[in-house]
């Protein structure tokens, strides 16, 4: 029981380092000799000056730990000392070492409210006890001065080399933090941008030779040739077009400096003929005249191609499309409708699985501040989808409805 509150008081209170102990070693070494010079009068140290003069050097090694106790605990102690009248120079490295350890422990004000208290009271005291030792306390008084002052530049310094070193550390941090999330945000870019080709492509690409095969087996007799050929051709230029977008995402994927622009408004009508090319009646109509930020026209290109292909995929390839893109002067906003007329075989657009693409186009609106409403039609059959898509920050506009939505 005693081990156990003894490692627990030792676990309480700090001990000195190694580095402590040897400087309280160094300064016994010159505080020994300081102790044989004798006085005027010829008396030296005496014994119980030795034992005063050897607590006062131990608690020098307790300095750094405890500054304010060390202090405290000398004052008394050196009193007695100079009381007895030992050699005087004796206690001044110890003195002088634990004096600059509190003004360097800080703060400012307990060293400057501290030190002074403490030399009016040692001085007052000496000027009672003995008048020659209180005449030689004021003598040295410039040097208990000095050393404070010393030790509160050197806490100043080390203050300001820790504030440039953590303010360093921070910058690195926040570079590091802000790297991690632009290669996070680029790699969900990238996510994106693949999952719209591949699901674009490959949609109309099946398709496609759906087409193909029916017109292959429908009656081989009498083949239609038009009809094939255009859908193989079809297929080819699906292709081309893919392989040019997998290539301007893989060139940002190796950090090349020339992969070209990013697709905007003037590839609307490349995706409405892609569709056509499925067999579905896409119509476009574009007024947008006012300037449309590259981002915002990228993200209406994606909007655009993921609404195609979901119509496309869910409700057909003789499926009706109407895709709008205007910009509106009023919000300073770019809206984005794109509405089909679903499956001819009747089935309601609540009948879609859910899957990436509205969750796609959700992020990508809300990449350029923007918003998406998708749904099934109010005013009949199909699916409905509009994007507000700020141009300067502006708000969605308020009381924005599906049945509004469908009649746009």
């Amino acid at each position: 029981m005693l081990t156990v509150t003894v490692r627990r008081a030792r676990r309480r209170f700090k001990q000195p380092s190694r580095q402590d102990w040897l400087t309280t070693a160094v300064i016994g070494a010159l505080t020994v000799p300081m102790a044989f010079v004798a006085r005027d009068d010829g008396k030296v140290t005496d014994t119980l000056g030795w034992v005063l003069l050897a607590a006062m050097v131990l608690l020098t090694a307790w300095r750094r730990l405890y500054p304010l106790g060390a202090l405290l605990a000398l004052a008394p102690i050196q009193g007695l000392y100079h009381f007895l009248d030992n050699a005087p120079t004796a206690p001044v490295v110890a003195s002088v070492v634990i004096l600059y350890s509190l003004a360097v422990a800080g703060p400012r004000r307990r060293t400057f409210v501290v030190v002074p208290a403490l030399l009016v009271l040692t001085l007052t005291m000496m000027m009672n006890v003995n008048v020659h030792q209180g005449l030689e306390l004021v003598r040295t008084s410039g040097w208990i001065l000095a050393c404070t002052l010393l030790g509160e530049a050197v806490r100043v310094h080390r203050n300001y080399v820790g504030a440039i070193v953590e303010r360093a550390e921070r910058a690195e941090r926040t570079r590091e933090e802000t790297a991690a999330r632009r290669v996070a945000e680029e790699r969900l870019r990238i996510a994106r941008d693949l999952h719209d080709l591949l699901a674009h492509s490959i949609t109309l690409i099946g398709i496609q030779t759906s087409v193909a095969a029916h017109v292959l087996n429908a009656d081989p007799a009498r083949l239609d040739r038009d009809t094939l050929a255009q859908a193989l051709d079809g297929i080819a230029d699906t292709c081309r077009e893919a392989r040019g977008e997998l290539k301007r995402t893989l060139e940002v994927l190796r950090a090349e400096e020339d992969s070209g622009p990013p697709p905007g408004l003037g590839g609307l009508a490349d995706l409405v003929r892609a569709a056509e090319s499925a067999g579905a009646t896409a119509s476009l109509v574009v007024a947008a005249d006012g300037e449309v930020p590259p981002a915002v026209g990228a993200a209406a290109y994606r909007i655009v191609q993921q609404g195609l292909t979901n119509a496309v995929q869910h409700a057909g390839p003789a499926v009706g499309v109407q895709v709008s893109v205007r910009l509106d002067e009023a919000s300073s906003a770019l809206l984005v409708d794109v509405v089909d007329e679903g499956s001819p075989a009747g089935d309601t657009a609540t009948d879609r699985p859910p899957g990436f693409g509205l969750v796609g186009m959700r992020e990508r609106a809300r990449s350029v501040g923007g918003t998406v409403v998708a749904g099934p039609r109010a005013d009949g059959p199909g699916f409905a989808v509009r994007a507000v898509l700020p141009c300067t920050g502006a708000a969605e506009p308020a009381g924005l409805d599906m049945g509004e939505l469908a009649h746009d």
